[in-house]
């Protein structure tokens, strides 16, 4: 839920106009006021009113922790210029206890409406549109909430209980359950750089988002030297930032996750809601999809919407998101097309009245083919579960292994916790305030290729291209000679080496740059995530693996839609370890990871079995 840029969000105005030219105009006139909700504290609120509005508007309410406005807003944010020119009254609010809103800020996100004196962002986002449409001039009676990541989050959590004047929520890169996926871990593993720096982030000043002081540039290295996680408390923090001890506090499924989890308390589409998500989306990739599912158990009216591009997180409030890194879109840029096409036209029907209601219930834009697609269902019906199997001769085939394929059965490899293997290419810059690791999930993963600690299989070159729309999933089995281990799963469009050609002056040779700006031969991650083992059979109760047997790792790789084209290749890596973003899993069981000491961590053997009667396997959705 990192913080996006400010102005590209609108949370603060854009940059004034130099002063030989005449001073803008106000295009809102700002109002700042508490807001009072059910406990008595009080909301720092801005409410942003269009300097022309000739007639009652409806209200778009943005709730987040990362500051509001303080100045007049003289150049429209490009960010929402399409839904301005419909016409909104924009409010936006910081959450309690950040900022100058009164009371306590919390990053868990419990919600218990069983509890008539319980306060969650679900009841402060009640009262707020309870006490707008009572006293914002000239509204129409109807709002709208929406929001990216933590402000996504603030957005979806008003489906578990909405005001009647709540007319539209548009939920994006929303988390759903923060120890399960998106933020803070995946399955339990803990996203140790991730949660670190934005725990910091939010918590060590209410009154402004503090970057964490590394004493080195490169967080891969850093973050190796402190050790075991024990000591970021040791050695740095001190007890001093609630949510981190509130994570190594708990590093299994219990009752806080339990409760953090809001997505269990929803069955049903309440409100018309439009949930967003990147399929790069390096932060929140997975909660957008649950919300989807989850409104969707009971959907009479078909008020709920999904869409899905090819985007890091928040890529689609840039001005056009025409590329990802090196990988171009066509032609199109999808930021704009999504706001023009998608975003204002739902906001518009259900707030304005005017426009008709989507037709679809799902929209993605499909990389490969650089086109958008609607959906009557997600996933298509069309697509078919297909297996892609790996071989232990290091390829990849639609052809189940035979029985003792070329006399052998396996492919294996040490892991050492003390050597992991590093996320994306180093050195590995602090995730704040640089930011440039929004598109690291479709870096080049070359980097890792000549490391003995990865395993790739490889498919031929495709005589055809190869559409997969729907869900992934790995199906490992794989065995440790320790007795706690992680493998994480890549799939990968390998593209051909002609894939882009460069031409050089004969004398002067290439330009600084122009190799490693090239196509040929990229390795572009499609799907990528971690299982650990000590959950494979529970995530309430973590069990030791048995040193050398083999177990199932089924591991989801989420929703995706692209098309391999013909002349590419497939390719699987595994891996066990993928750091910092996840933390060393010591590959000895002990109790708590978050709890072990230098001496608990080992090197491993891992083995990957591609057997008849262990068919390791991907579950790719194709399309006929």
């Amino acid at each position: 839920m990192k913080i996006l840029c400010l102005i590209a969000l609108g949370l603060v105005p854009a940059v004034s106009c130099p002063a030989q030219e005449a001073p803008a105009k106000p295009i809102f006139t700002l109002q700042e006021v508490m807001i009072p909700v059910r406990d008595g504290v009080h909301l720092q609120t801005v409410i942003l009113t269009p300097v022309d509005q000739k007639g009652p508007l409806p209200i778009l309410l943005r709730r987040t922790p990362y500051g509001v406005p303080s100045k007049a807003v003289e150049q429209m944010p490009p960010s929402i210029k399409e839904l301005a020119q419909d016409g909104y009254i924009f409010v936006i609010q910081n959450l309690r206890g950040r900022f100058k809103s009164e009371g306590v800020f919390k990053l868990s996100s419990q919600v218990d409406l069983s509890d008539a004196k319980s306060t969650s962002e679900t009841t402060d986002a009640y009262d707020s549109i309870e006490w707008l449409v009572q006293h914002v001039p000239n509204n129409n009676g109807k709002v709208g909430i929406y929001g990216v990541s933590y402000d996504g989050l603030t957005a979806a959590q008003t489906l578990l209980h909405p005001h009647p004047a709540l007319k539209a929520v548009s939920e994006q890169a929303s988390p759903a359950d923060q120890w399960m996926n998106d933020d803070d871990h995946r399955y339990g593993a803990l996203r140790e750089s991730y949660d670190f720096e934005y725990a910091v982030l939010e918590q060590a000043d209410k009154n402004k988002n503090t970057n964490f002081a590394f004493e080195t540039y490169d967080t891969f290295q850093w973050y190796l030297d402190v050790g075991p996680l024990a000591n970021l408390n040791a050695k740095y923090l001190h007890g001093s930032i609630p949510y981190w001890n509130e994570s190594v506090e708990h590093p299994d499924y219990d009752d806080f996750w339990k409760k953090e989890a809001w997505i269990s308390q929803l069955h049903s589409s309440t409100v018309p809601n439009l949930n967003v998500a990147g399929f790069w989306d390096q932060e929140d990739p997975w909660g957008p999809w649950q919300i989807f599912r989850h409104a969707g158990e009971h959907d009479p009216d078909h008020t709920n919407f999904m869409v899905a591009g090819p985007w890091f997180h928040g890529q689609w409030r840039a001005p056009k998101a025409d590329s990802l890194g090196l990988i171009q879109f066509g032609g199109h840029a999808t930021a704009l097309e999504f706001r023009q096409n998608i975003e204002a036209p739902f906001f518009r029907f259900y707030l304005h009245g005017q426009g008709e209601k989507p037709a679809w219930q799902a929209k993605t834009f499909q990389t490969g083919s650089n086109t958008w697609h609607t959906h009557e269902t997600w996933p298509p019906k069309e697509a078919q579960a297909t297996n892609l199997y790996l071989h232990a001769d290091g390829t990849l085939s639609f052809t189940a292994p035979a029985a003792r394929e070329a006399g052998r059965e396996y492919r294996e490899f040490i892991s050492d916790p003390a050597n992991p293997v590093p996320y994306r290419a180093r050195p590995i810059s602090p995730t704040y305030p640089a930011g440039d690791w929004k598109a690291w999930e479709a870096s080049d993963q070359r980097f890792v290729d000549n490391r003995p600690d990865v395993l790739s299989f490889v498919s031929a070159t495709l005589d055809h291209d190869v559409t997969i729309t729907g869900p992934v999933a790995a199906d490992l089995f794989a065995s440790t000679s320790g007795t706690d281990a992680d493998f994480i799963v890549k799939l990968i469009d390998v593209y051909p080496q002609n894939a882009q050609k460069i031409s050089w002056d004969a004398e002067a040779g290439p330009k600084p740059g122009e190799y490693s700006q090239s196509l040929n031969g990229y390795e572009l991650p499609i799907a990528m995530e971690v299982r650990r083992g000590r959950y494979l059979k529970s995530y309430e109760h973590p069990q030791a693996l048995i040193s050398g047997k083999p177990e199932e790792w089924q591991i989801p790789l989420r929703d995706r839609d692209h098309v391999f084209l013909k002349g590419h290749r497939m390719m699987v890596q595994i891996q066990s370890t993928w750091f910092p973003l996840i933390d060393r899993n010591p590959q000895k069981f002990v109790p708590s990871i978050y709890r072990a000491v230098a001496d608990d961590f080992i090197s491993a053997t891992q083995r990957v079995i591609c057997s008849a009667k262990m068919p390791s396997h991907l579950v790719l959705p194709l399309i006929p």
